[in-house]
């Protein structure tokens, strides 16, 4: 790089140019992830920023452009907007910039980090090369994070594998810019050939090949949002694959300009699809799962479901709110200070935050529970209270409930436990059967209302219409309550909704609102709840291959009779 002088305040900005993948957010790398976290400014197209802004540092500017054919930054309203993350500000305009390059130098002002993100690999993107020679002639230091390309990671996302043993020859073709001297070369070959183009171009694409030289019975696979749980790949030949699309009926279509990755050869995959599918034949593939829970609880869950291949859709039933009078928590973490307490049992992670924010209130922290033993309900709670800086020293080890917990929980012996007394922060409308247990045990309880539930608001219109129209594949119901409000503030699930309940108690609830069960977890338990929806899918999948019927998602049929909870 020159060490040409820099334009007036530009200030020896940095630049990271950093590839964000084909589409899975979890294909980027590690130094990836670094770069974000360090940036002061991110440009980004649009398709990536769902990718790249969750690594991001909280308050990072945020420049969404779209790049033109021309290499003109065409950003929606005119002018490129600067945008902060967490909400705090609204916009700010950039100075009008002609082209990409520009607008990042624009970002580098001031000696700003910017992270620059583009889809794929910055060595295949048809702009990033200009940007990077536009930094080197301004004196700009930049770094360039590879991602993985689109050319090689769908193709692998596909269950398509681009060399064999014998070492096939592969060959990379952009059909939007390819020449007749290309083709000519790629279709005189008989190697593996990656096609990069869009679906309203594939079948035209396939002709060139045949022009070319290649058989028209040479076997071709389509991808289509390869690497999302959106993928969809169709196995042809250069010959059928126009019918197919047609038979598919995904052309014509409106989104015919979407992008594809299409593989061509006669060891590509063909034979081999059906044995190295991975991706799009997890248990869950697709299925859209509605997660009525408090989105703090909500997020390890969809996480597990994601790794099915679902697309969870969090809907808050419950809102969580401070208790009426706070009288009596105050007075119960005035006595936990003070050596009031033997015990204090943690029956939920929003127990966890209600008492860590009066901690926070009275300027406390974890050391405050020193020479107190701390019980969990299960490992979320735990977690959480791990995380607070305090580990606790019970957590049941079978059943993760309050039976599990009372199960583990030493009775109380005047000779070993100086104090009596247990402090149970929870909810307003929590059972009594931790309380009547402890008593039974020995122990005095301080039951003390920490925090409330109500019910939350209704999920926007399309989320409403989406729960009783058939939109989602499954529902996960944690609670009586997250049935009945869920139906409370949205209506009741379509009757192809397939409905998964915690437990029996749950269940019951369901069933009472008109509602068939068809999977409940094997023991209370969030993480077996999504495992047996995960068991149910492999079984429904495996029956429609049986049948030799095509592996459809719930809500791709609907028939129009609402189902009703079965009377026998």
């Amino acid at each position: 790089m020159s060490p040409t002088t820099l334009p007036a305040g530009l200030d020896h900005g940095h630049v990271t140019f950093l590839g964000a993948g084909p589409g899975d957010p979890g294909l980027l790398t590690l130094r990836a992830v670094e770069a974000l976290a360090h940036a002061d400014v991110l440009v980004a197209e649009h398709e990536v920023l769902d990718v790249v802004r969750q690594h991001a540092r909280q308050g990072v500017a945020e420049v969404h452009t779209d790049t033109g054919p021309d290499g003109d930054t065409v950003p929606g309203t005119g002018t490129p907007q600067l945008a902060v993350v967490d909400g705090a500000s609204t916009t700010a305009a950039l100075p009008a910039v002609r082209d990409a390059a520009h607008l990042v130098m624009e970002a580098a002002r001031g000696g700003r980090r910017v992270v620059r993100a583009v889809s794929g690999d910055p060595g295949l993107d048809t702009y990033a090369a200009g940007e990077m020679l536009a930094c080197a002639a301004a004196g700009v230091p930049f770094e360039v994070v590879p991602g993985v390309a689109a050319a090689v990671g769908v193709p692998a996302y596909a269950g398509v594998p681009l060399r064999d043993a014998q070492g096939t020859d592969v060959r990379f073709v952009d059909a939007r810019t390819a020449s007749d001297r290309c083709w000519t070369e790629v279709g005189a070959s008989d190697g593996t050939v990656v096609v990069s183009t869009t679906l309203d171009s594939v079948a035209a694409a396939a002709g060139e090949l045949v022009s070319a030289g290649r058989k028209p019975d040479t076997p071709l696979t389509v991808t289509v949002a390869g690497t999302t749980t959106r993928q969809r790949t169709w196995t042809a030949t250069l010959g059928t694959i126009a019918q197919t699309l047609k038979q598919a009926k995904v052309l014509p279509s409106p989104e015919g300009g979407r992008p594809v990755i299409a593989v061509v050869g006669e060891r590509s995959a063909a034979a081999q699809r059906d044995q190295l599918s991975w991706f799009e034949s997890k248990p869950l593939f697709g299925w859209r799962v509605l997660v009525p829970r408090t989105k703090e609880q909500a997020a390890s869950l969809s996480d597990q479901l994601r790794s099915y291949g679902a697309v969870p859709h969090e809907v808050p039933t419950i809102a969580v709110e401070p208790p009426r009078t706070p009288q009596q928590m105050e007075r119960a973490v005035k006595g936990l200070v003070t050596g009031r307490y033997e015990w204090i049992a943690f029956t939920s992670v929003n127990a966890v935050k209600a008492v860590r924010e009066k901690f926070e209130e009275y300027g406390l922290d974890a050391r405050a529970f020193a020479g107190i033993k701390v019980a969990a309900v299960g490992e979320q709670t735990a977690k959480a209270l791990i995380a607070f800086g305090v580990k606790p020293d019970l957590v049941p080890s079978g059943e993760q409930s309050a039976a599990g917990l009372l199960e583990d929980w030493p009775p109380y012996d005047p000779v070993f436990d100086p104090i009596d007394r247990v402090f149970l922060p929870r909810a307003d409308i929590a059972t009594e059967t931790l309380v009547a247990g402890l008593i039974e045990l020995g122990w005095e309880v301080d039951d003390v209302t920490a925090y409330r539930t109500v019910r939350a608001s209704p999920p926007p219109a399309e989320t409403r219409e989406a729960i009783k129209g058939g939109g989602f594949d499954a529902v996960l119901f944690t609670s009586s309550s997250t049935v009945r409000n869920l139906v409370g503030i949205a209506g009741k699930p379509h009757n192809v909704t397939v409905i998964a309940c915690i437990g029996p108690a749950t269940a019951k609830t369901a069933e009472e609102h008109g509602l068939r069960v068809d999977v409940m977890a094997p023991e209370p338990s969030v993480h077996k709840l999504a495992e047996a929806l995960a068991d149910f899918g492999a079984r429904r999948r495996a029956a429609a291959l049986d049948a030799g019927d095509p592996v459809t998602r719930p809500s791709e049929r609907r028939p129009g009779a609402r189902r009703r909870r079965s009377t026998t």
